[in-house]
C-alpha cells in the first residue's frame, strides 16, 4: 500500500471498531486529521496485527516530516519545540486525571499531542495500568512510548486552579509531580527526561510560579542524589521559554 491507502486503511478500520461513518478527505492533510480526531475517541478494546502495521507505518512517517531530535549535553538544558520529537529516554506528560489521553478531536493540548504520536497502544497501556482508576494530583505513571521516539512516557496529573492563584498544597502537589517522575525515571533506568511545562495553559498555574517550582525541585533532586540524569525543560510557548532561560541563568 502507498501512504494514502495505508491511512485509509486505518481510518476506515477505526471507524467500525466506533460504529462512526464520516467522509474520508482526498488528501493527506484531511486524512491526517480525520485519522487523529478517530484516535482520540477511540475506546481501549483489541487491535489487528494489520492495523497495528498501518499506524506504524503511518506515525513513523509523521515522525520523519517533523524530524527526530536528540538533544545533547548534560544536567540542566532547555529547549523550545513539540516534545514528541525528542529522542530521550522519557518525556513527562501532562495528563488528566482519568489517565487516558484528551479524548477531545484534534484538541492542542500536550496530552492530546502525545498519546496521538505514540499510537493507540499508549491509551491502552494506560488503561491496562489504571484499571479504571483515577491518577491522583501529583501521582505519576509510566508506559512504553510504543511508536514515539523516546523510550517512556510517564503521565503525571497537575493541580487545576480555577482562580489562577494556587494555594501552599496545591504548589506542593505541583512539585510532587517533578519528584515522582523523576522517581520513576530513575527506577526504570532512564539517563534522559524531558519535562512539559505542567499544569500550565488550561490548567492555570501561573507560568513563572510553575518554573520556579520545577527548577527547585528538580535541582533539590540532583542535590540529594548521586545521578547522572539529564534534565530538560521542554517549553512551547516564548513567554515560559523567557521565564526558564532567565530562572536557569542562560540570558
Amino acid at each position: 500500500m502507498d501512504r494514502l491507502e495505508n491511512i485509509d486503511f486505518c481510518i476506515r478500520y477505526l471507524m467500525r471498531q466506533g460504529g462512526i461513518e464520516a467522509e474520508v478527505p482526498p488528501s493527506l492533510e484531511g486524512k491526517q486529521r480525520l485519522f487523529r480526531a478517530l484516535c482520540n475517541v477511540w475506546q481501549p478494546q483489541p487491535l489487528s496485527v494489520d492495523y497495528l502495521n498501518a499506524q506504524y507505518a503511518e506515525l513513523q512517517a509523521q515522525m520523519a516530516d517533523k524530524g527526530v531530535v536528540k538533544p545533547e549535553g548534560s544536567g540542566i538544558t532547555l529547549w523550545q519545540g513539540d516534545i514528541t520529537r525528542l529522542q530521550v529516554d522519557a518525556i513527562v506528560n501532562a495528563a488528566n486525571s482519568q489517565g487516558l489521553g484528551c479524548w477531545h478531536p484534534l484538541h492542542s493540548c500536550i496530552d492530546n499531542a502525545i498519546h496521538s504520536a505514540a499510537g493507540l497502544q499508549l491509551r491502552q497501556a494506560c488503561n491496562d495500568i489504571l484499571k479504571g482508576r483515577m491518577i491522583k494530583t501529583g501521582e505519576a505513571i509510566i508506559t512504553k512510548g510504543y511508536n514515539l521516539p523516546c523510550k517512556y512516557v510517564i503521565h503525571t496529573v497537575g493541580p487545576i486552579i480555577p482562580t489562577g492563584v494556587p494555594t501552599k498544597e496545591q504548589e506542593q502537589q505541583l512539585a510532587d509531580c517533578y519528584a515522582n517522575s523523576l522517581f520513576l525515571a530513575e527506577a526504570n533506568g532512564c539517563r534522559s527526561i524531558a519535562f512539559c511545562c505542567i499544569s500550565t495553559g488550561e490548567f492555570r498555574f501561573p507560568n513563572r510560579r510553575a518554573a520556579e517550582i520545577a527548577v527547585a525541585t528538580i535541582k533539590a533532586f540532583l542535590s540529594s542524589h548521586i545521578t547522572q540524569l539529564q534534565i530538560l525543560f521542554n517549553v512551547f510557548k516564548d513567554i515560559d521559554y523567557d521565564i526558564y532561560r532567565k530562572l536557569l541563568g542562560k540570558d
